[in-house]
């Protein structure tokens, strides 16, 4: 892309990604700009890297937050920023090299087209993805498709998505959760509530080992215990909200 867009900012969370941020940032700078990249309190290096990128590509912004807050503290620090700026949509894109960055054109055109709507990766897995995260995630979707009465979520946990800032930021701001691994499932999850509709796109998606400079910071019981507390406000607050869902569903099927 040789014009940058004054509407859609690509923003990339990262913490202590390695090397991979590197190519992760030329290939989405190839095909996007301006790509902005949330160093959430990282110590391997990697903000001074990126820092360094920065001064000779002014598509290219850093932003530093001073220690580690998790995934949604850094996505939501790209929010303020970018509704400072006067963005109106924002791509989110994982820092390890497992998003295709070819896709950005053609999410950043569905959402330019729907501008009412979030734009969400749906995952196509190849063998390098574990059996346990493709069978546990059927988990996670189905709760959060039951919370939202079925509004069509494709995946809930994909972090390769199109978000429209105002909307997403207000509903962070209003609560002191989706702060970290959290973020991707409530964050859709309370869009739909706001009656943002989701739009499912296929994307591959790619699991890199440790010799291909995959990391991953994804902690099995502190994570799970996490997204377990999660679903269960999100289910008690679907109760309440009940009435209200269940009179949209009506008017949609009318």
């Amino acid at each position: 892309m040789t014009t940058p867009s004054t509407s859609h900012v690509l923003l990339i969370p990262s913490y202590n990604p390695g090397n991979l941020i590197i190519s992760t940032v030329q290939e989405a700078l190839a095909y996007w700009q301006p790509v902005w990249v949330v160093s959430d309190g990282s110590t391997d290096g990697s903000t001074k890297i990126l820092q360094k990128m920065s001064e000779t590509n002014p598509h290219l912004k850093v932003f530093v937050l001073p220690f580690n807050q998790g995934k949604g503290a850094a996505v939501m620090e790209g929010l303020r920023q970018a509704k400072k700026e006067g963005f109106t949509h924002a791509l989110t894109m994982d820092a390890d090299g497992q998003h295709p960055a070819t896709l950005i054109p053609h999410f950043m055109q569905i959402s330019t087209q729907n501008p009412a709507a979030m734009i969400l990766g749906k995952p196509v897995f190849d063998d390098s993805a574990p059996q346990i995260r493709v069978q546990g995630r059927k988990i996670s979707n189905f709760l959060a498709n039951l919370d939202t009465l079925w509004m069509g979520i494709g995946d809930c946990l994909y972090g390769f998505r199109v978000y429209p800032v105002v909307p997403l930021l207000n509903i962070m701001q209003k609560h002191r959760f989706m702060r970290r691994f959290d973020f991707d499932i409530e964050a859709v999850v309370r869009l739909c509530w706001g009656n943002i509709r989701p739009i499912n796109v296929d994307a591959p998606v790619k699991y890199l080992n440790a010799q291909e400079g995959g990391v991953s910071h994804f902690n099995y019981w502190r994570d799970n215990t996490l997204l377990t507390g999660m679903h269960i406000r999100l289910i008690a607050e679907c109760i309440l909200r009940l009435p209200l869902l269940l009179w949209r569903k009506y008017r949609q099927l009318k």
